[in-house]
């Protein structure tokens, strides 16, 4: 028993000491609750993003009269043209969530689920949720580009004539729910993560309700693991066919049937994660238990090649290629560890 409390005290050294890429500024000041928005379906969605971008702009409007240049600035990005938010609230360290490509024609819709320090002070960098979901979506652009290419060079007689799309995706960065910092006693325990898993349930029964048909890809990202495990058997009844955990401290649950759902379950760790340090172990509420890359806990582990924590979803990454070939479908071209 002593020995299992050291272990759980040790992962709790690890996690505190290895910091954050990005500190998350504390905003103090008091930003408005958003506005009651239609609850999402086909026939609101046009509404949803309408909505979502007034509060981004009343937002703004707030940021400048507290002289808030940070904030301001990062704002001011999220009203670029082409930019479709489907919710968005600033108070404290912010919630978005964001849509790239159709989600209505989507043949399959990939959530991108954060871990610690997820803000909208980080939102847009390449290590965070904005950032990195935008590099997974030119990632399958890019994958199914190459693909239509070589299907030309092979049968060049086929030249003009109608062929059969891509799977057509969109991807969700969802910063929807309130990450914990990377230095606080909230990331060695499940309590946000409980919370994050209503939401998740949530978001992705009204993106069933706006698309039928479309298939969904959860993608889940060091503390967002923990996340995801505690969503995966409420989202059973939703078509979510693959799973993915990267950087992962644990989930809660002690293998990939604990989960409770018939998606394929994916695992992988970069050789450069300081996560491999973390004990796995789960003790008087603190840590999360087995882990995922484990061959005991029996997810399909694929290559996440050599990066750090933080460089998962980073352009031309082996782990970014593979997490879009799984965000797609297309088990069977994923590399494995």
């Amino acid at each position: 028993m002593r020995s299992r409390l050291r272990m759980a005290l040790a992962g709790s050294a690890v996690l505190m000491a290895a910091g954050s890429t990005s500190a998350a500024t504390v905003h103090t000041e008091r930003y408005s609750a958003p506005a009651p928005a239609p609850e999402l379906s086909a026939a609101t969605l046009g509404a949803r993003y309408q909505a979502a971008s007034r509060e981004i702009v009343r937002a703004r409007a707030t940021a400048e009269r507290l002289h808030d240049g940070d904030r301001t600035r990062i704002l001011s990005a999220f009203l670029s043209p082409g930019r479709r938010f489907l919710s968005f609230d600033a108070r404290g360290h912010g919630r978005a969530v964001e849509v790239f490509g159709d989600l209505v024609r989507a043949d399959r819709v990939a959530v991108v689920v954060p871990g610690a320090d997820n803000t909208l002070s980080t939102y847009d960098s390449a290590k965070f949720v904005g950032g990195g979901s935008r590099a997974l979506y030119q990632q399958a652009l890019d994958d199914q580009a190459l693909d239509d290419q070589a299907l030309d060079d092979r049968a060049p007689n086929r030249r003009g004539r109608a062929k059969a799309p891509g799977t057509r995706l969109a991807v969700i960065a969802w910063l929807g729910y309130d990450a914990p910092s990377i230095t606080s006693a909230g990331v060695l325990t499940g309590s946000r993560a409980t919370s994050g898993a209503r939401g998740l349930d949530q978001l992705l029964t009204g993106v069933h309700r706006v698309n039928g048909h479309a298939r969904f890809a959860l993608l889940c990202h060091s503390y967002g693991s923990v996340v995801c495990g505690k969503a995966a058997r409420r989202l059973a009844p939703l078509p979510v066919d693959e799973i993915a955990l990267f950087g992962s401290p644990g989930t809660t649950k002690r293998d990939a049937s604990d989960l409770g759902t018939t998606a394929h379950v994916w695992a992988g760790r970069a050789r450069g994660d300081w996560t491999r340090f973390v004990p796995n172990v789960r003790l008087l509420g603190l840590g999360f238990g087995a882990d995922p890359v484990s061959r005991t806990f029996g997810a399909l582990r694929f290559d996440a090649g050599s990066g750090p924590h933080s460089g998962y979803l980073k352009p031309g990454s082996v782990a970014l290629r593979n997490l879009a070939l799984i965000a797609l479908g297309r088990d069977r071209e994923v590399t494995r560890a």
